[in-house]
């Protein structure tokens, strides 16, 4: 290992030692070699480039797709001491010259650029008036035609190669399955690098899904436990997300919406609350996302089903970048799957690309239905296998109850067929469960074999296995938006007895009222240990002032400076000073994270409120 790059990652960053495989790729690349690394999100890939960039001569380019990462990036490393910055649409013509004049001077060891800005004429003869130390691209999954985050822009960055031939190059990606891995190579011809290929797995995300029985109620009661946390939650719709946004804000939540179709300036001052400001909720579309590097987001939800697994993935790794404990939680139902159905059959997509999209929109539906580890799930889907369960996500914490549902699905799956394959869930459900309206009678329905032979279930358990017939592949909702279901070839082994049917068990409307009024008497004490469910990151009662006072500090000092809080120190910086309790500087430089510059900026501030005995220190 380079001992140059471990003294930068001491001194500058504040980190006794690399993680997982950050030491190998630093060292391949500081040697000169092309790397392709593919680290989860919180895994420390920046770190992967900034640091050979400290060690090598010249100045390290950096491709990023977003104003905002690289605005986030530059900061960060400018409290640092490093000096970095970056070129977009920004910045003044005036502020533009002035960064141009400062990579020219040989000041600049970092520069981020747009792909379009870097692929300009103007912007690589510029370069080539400059000794380049490293090219990292960044968010390289852009570059893949099949992936959620196509960017036709990032196409044209072979030609680095073809410019810059003796320019070690490193793109770097958090979602990428086995076929984008090797779009990425073919298309940034880096059939030579050395692939570094880290397993996929969030240890610190909790992974829970949940059906849909009033989702804006069980949202309120899922934000109970994050009370006073940064988090997102994301809806398919912009009307949904304006009316999301606004029901928190009446509930007393600070709330805030983002999706395309709000006035820029809005939209531009809410993510900038968002990531200045602590305690905030982000109702949004996947309009906002890539380029969110809060590393102290605590949950993210899914009012919505997402469109795919890697889409999934992404959005709720945007969670515990810093490591810390996240949530994930999806609440999702029947409707999803038809809409998201319906989405995909009324594109303008290719056939190809329809076929490949409703492939993964029935693996996240054997997600959201499973009974086993999801996280085993999760990852397989990338190709990895998890040696055993997880122990954090729903399904390992408390185990569902499952039953066989044979009997019952043939029941359903009959009156799909007797009714003609023309019908939704909701007429359905009220044929097995024998209602008796006009609807019902117009069309004759109540004379059917299969009218009230499901009084046993109600409403919504029956909904909840259409919801798994569905996912399964055992039904299929219609293309042209409708909602109706018809059966697959899959279903005749069911009706015919020849498959067994395992279904998670759905409670009935007594039991989930019970369990609705347990779960509110059991909130209203304290966990054991004196610490009450108030957050994720389960601060003691007794550490509370201090944990307050030292964001508190922060706050300030960002403001101060109008930089977000988490580019002063990390939340898990702070909790490092909350256990361990410093008391000088050279015991606060043994804190993680904290580097010698800003050890030197901050160190006294922290550490008046480390040694307050008022505060309870």
């Amino acid at each position: 290992m380079n001992p140059h790059a471990l003294e930068v990652l001491h001194r500058v960053f504040g980190y006794a030692t690399f993680r997982g495989e950050q030491a190998a790729i630093v060292d391949h690349l500081i040697q000169g070699g092309d790397s392709l690394v593919l680290m989860p999100t919180g895994g420390g890939k920046s770190l992967c480039y900034q640091i050979p960039a400290l060690v090598r001569d010249g100045t390290a380019i950096v491709v990023s797709p977003l104003i905002a990462l690289m605005q986030d990036q530059v900061d960060a490393l400018t409290q640092l001491g490093v000096a970095a910055a970056y070129l977009n649409s920004s910045l003044s013509a005036q502020a533009q010259r002035e960064v141009e004049q400062r990579l020219l001077r040989r000041e600049l060891k970092l520069l981020y650029v747009a792909p379009e800005r870097l692929l300009g004429e103007r912007t690589l003869e510029l370069l080539e008036r400059v000794p380049v130390s490293l090219f990292a691209i960044d968010e390289a999954h852009c570059v893949s035609q099949w992936g959620h985050d196509f960017r036709p822009e990032y196409r044209g960055l072979n030609l680095l190669h073809q410019r810059f031939p003796n320019i070690p190059r490193i793109a770097l990606t958090a979602t990428a399955d086995a076929p984008t891995r090797g779009e990425i190579v073919e298309r940034l011809a880096l059939e030579d690098a050395r692939q570094f290929i880290s397993s996929f797995d969030r240890p610190n995300i909790r992974y829970n899904v949940v059906q849909k029985d009033n989702a804006r109620r069980q949202l309120r009661a899922f934000l109970e436990s994050h009370r006073d946390e940064s988090g997102i939650v994301y809806c398919l719709s912009r009307k949904k997300v304006d009316e999301t946004a606004a029901a928190l804000v009446e509930d007393g939540i600070e709330a805030l919406a983002y999706h395309a179709g709000m006035d820029q300036a809005a939209r531009s001052s809410n993510q900038q609350r968002f990531l200045r400001e602590d305690g905030i909720v982000m109702v949004a579309t996947i309009a906002f996302g890539m380029g969110i590097d809060k590393p102290d987001v605590r949950f993210v939800a899914h009012l919505d089903l997402p469109k795919s697994m890697e889409g999934y993935y992404q959005e709720t790794g945007r969670g515990g970048r810093d490591g810390l404990p996240a949530e994930a939680w999806l609440c999702y139902g029947l409707g999803d799957v038809v809409t998201m159905s319906q989405m995909i059959a009324q594109s303008e997509s290719g056939q190809d690309r329809k076929r490949v999209e409703r492939a993964k929109l029935e693996a996240l539906l054997g997600y959201a239905e499973a009974t086993g580890c999801r996280r085993q799930l999760l990852l397989g889907y990338f190709g990895e296998k998890a040696a055993a369960a997880c122990g954090n996500c729903d399904n390992c914490i408390d185990p569902p109850r499952t039953w066989d549902a044979t009997e019952v699905a043939q029941k359903a799956l009959s009156a799909v067929y007797r009714t003609g394959q023309r019908f939704g869930v909701g007429h359905l459900v009220g044929v097995l469960r024998g209602e008796d309206n006009d609807k019902m009678r117009s069309w004759n329905h109540d004379k059917l074999s299969v009218f009230g032979i499901g009084q046993d279930l109600d409403a919504r358990q029956w909904s909840g296995v259409f919801r798994h017939l569905v996912a399964a592949g055992l039904l299929a909702a219609d293309h042209e938006g409708y909602g109706t279901l018809h059966l697959t070839e899959t279903s005749r082994a069911v009706l015919k007895g020849e498959t067994r049917i395992w279904m998670r068990h759905e409670a009935a409307k007594d039991e989930r009222r019970a369990e609705r009024k347990a779960a509110r008497q059991a909130g209203k004490g304290s966990k054991p240990g004196g610490r009450t469910r108030r957050n994720s990151l389960e601060i003691a009662d007794d550490e509370k002032p201090l944990w307050d006072a030292l964001r508190a500090v922060r706050s300030r000092l960002a403001k101060e400076q109008n930089v977000p809080p988490y580019v002063i120190f990390h939340d898990a910086t702070l909790l490092d000073m909350l256990r361990e309790h410093p008391t000088s500087l050279r015991e606060m430089a043994s804190v993680s994270g904290v580097g010698s510059t800003k050890l030197d900026k901050y160190g006294e501030a922290f550490l008046a409120v480390l040694t307050d005995e008022q505060i309870g220190a």
